[in-house]
């Protein structure tokens, strides 16, 4: 697909933009996680795991590996993430030991060598560990788990703790997806957000990175952060254009003071107005297809010869915590502090703080402290959201077959909720599909929330405590 076909995808308007895209749940996974409960126990985590080892996914489908490294040097104020802020950088010598055990509690369960074709390392600052404690790092997994030559084994990159040399080193240890946090490439941004990284360092990294054979190079950007303008932004975007990532992750930047401490050093005042954040919304999108990027999903873009727009065109495109992958959809074994994970009919949350995690892991037991264990309901909406989120559309029947049910009975007044939608032309429902249209791709989410029964819940809750 070349650029002009590419912007045969046409961009909604900016009043369909105030009416569907709200606020609403990124559905990494289903149900999501603020749906988890503490009576979800390790013991629960553990029967999991080991009858994954006695089941038919051990020998069919591949595991995926997320490790949450949780340090940062310095503090960017629109952060929304678990992390540590510290120059002690022995503090990663005491966090590998621990994450050992863990992989050591798991492959207990598990058993050794199981195979894995997706590795994710997130943060916090996954390039806060020097290149000897990466190192130590990749040899530990690889030491419990089969790594498929064909993987994907991607890594997040602060910029302003990399160079060239240290890129070189993540390609010897068998990274091949690195993701640059970029978000804004503006001065004042920057500073507004403690974040300084001038464009011709992340342009001097992406080039050294092509040049060592990394592929699915990945740039995030996040609009909305103060100090932002249109103007300012339309900057980045054209800076970002001369870079051409094979993969581009636009984030919409949301200001919760109240949840996330260091966000309280952002001034509101400096933040743009809901309408300059839609025209910055709308420029990306036109930008980004100007160049000639495909919309994967959500807010991923890829370069039409990239894998993932290759798997969005093949029907392959699978979603988990870590965002849309090109991997099966398989169990997900996540360690570290907060890591979050999937086996079977389970998701588990690891403790969010380091004395927590480090305290389950020296009485010997998983460091999970919430989860849940899916209902067969959770199961059938679980598989309705995940075909739109990540297809665009599902065969009716392909449901009725998987959950054995009758998909216009079972789902009545959810069909009843998608009639304003289909009038606005986003999705299109026959007596065999559903299907969402191109411009409905944008509003993804807002489809996907007609079919989460617990937030459907939530607004009748909601409605009725209103009238009463």
């Amino acid at each position: 697909m070349n650029a002009l076909a590419a912007n045969c995808m046409p961009i909604p308007s900016p009043e369909m933009m105030v009416r569907f895209e709200g606020s609403g749940p990124s559905y990494t996974s289903y149900p999501t996680t603020d749906r988890f409960v503490e009576a979800f126990t390790a013991d629960q985590a553990s029967q999991a795991l080991a009858q994954r080892r006695h089941g038919a996914a051990a020998l069919f489908l591949p595991l995926s590996l997320y490790v949450h490294i949780p340090f940062c040097e310095s503090l960017c104020y629109y952060c929304a993430c678990n992390k540590s802020i510290t120059r002690q950088h022995e503090r990663a010598e005491a966090y590998l030991r621990y994450l050992s055990r863990e992989v050591d509690l798991h492959t207990a369960h598990l058993g050794l060598g199981q195979s894995v074709s997706q590795l994710h390392l997130g943060g916090g600052t996954p390039t806060f560990l020097s290149d000897d404690e990466l190192r130590e790092l990749m040899a530990m997994l690889r030491r419990s788990f089969a790594f498929s030559p064909s993987g994907e084994y991607s890594i997040e990159v602060d910029p302003r703790t990399v160079d060239a040399a240290r890129l070189a080193t993540l390609a010897e240890l068998g990274f091949n997806r690195p993701s640059f946090g970029v978000q804004d490439f503006d001065a004042a941004v920057q500073k507004a957000v403690h974040r300084i990284q001038p464009f011709e360092q992340v342009r001097a990294l992406i080039e050294a990175a092509r040049l060592l054979g990394f592929k699915s190079i990945n740039v995030d950007l996040m609009y909305g952060l103060p100090q932002q303008t249109p103007e300012s932004f339309e900057r980045t975007l054209a800076q970002v254009s001369q870079l051409r990532p094979d993969r581009i992750a636009l984030y919409a930047y949301a200001h919760r003071p109240q949840r996330f401490k260091p966000q309280r050093r952002i001034s509101v005042a400096e933040l743009p107005t809901v309408e300059a954040r839609l025209t910055m919304l709308s420029r990306s999108l036109s930008a980004f297809q100007a160049a000639g990027y495909v919309h994967v999903g959500m807010e991923h873009f890829a370069l039409p010869d990239d894998a993932l727009a290759i798997a969005k065109r093949q029907g392959r495109l699978y979603r988990s915590f870590q965002g849309y992958s090109t991997q099966p959809d398989s169990d997900l074994i996540s360690l570290g502090v907060s890591a979050i994970g999937r086996v079977g009919a389970t998701y588990s949350q690891n403790a969010t703080t380091l004395d927590e995690y480090y305290d389950h892991l020296d009485q010997g037991r998983l460091p999970v402290v919430r989860g849940l264990a899916l209902s067969r309901d959770d199961m059938v909406r679980r598989s309705v959201i995940m075909a739109l989120m990540c297809q665009g559309h599902l065969e009716i029947e392909s449901i009725e077959l998987a959950h054995l049910i009758d998909f216009k009975t079972y789902f009545a007044a959810e069909l009843t909720l998608l009639h304003d939608m289909q009038a606005q032309g986003l999705v299109e429902v026959t007596d065999t599909s559903l299907r969402i249209t191109p411009t409905g791709g944008y509003f993804v989410r807002g489809v996907a929330m007609v079919f989460d029964r617990y937030l459907q819940a939530d607004r009748t809750r909601a409605r009725l405590s209103r009238i009463i």
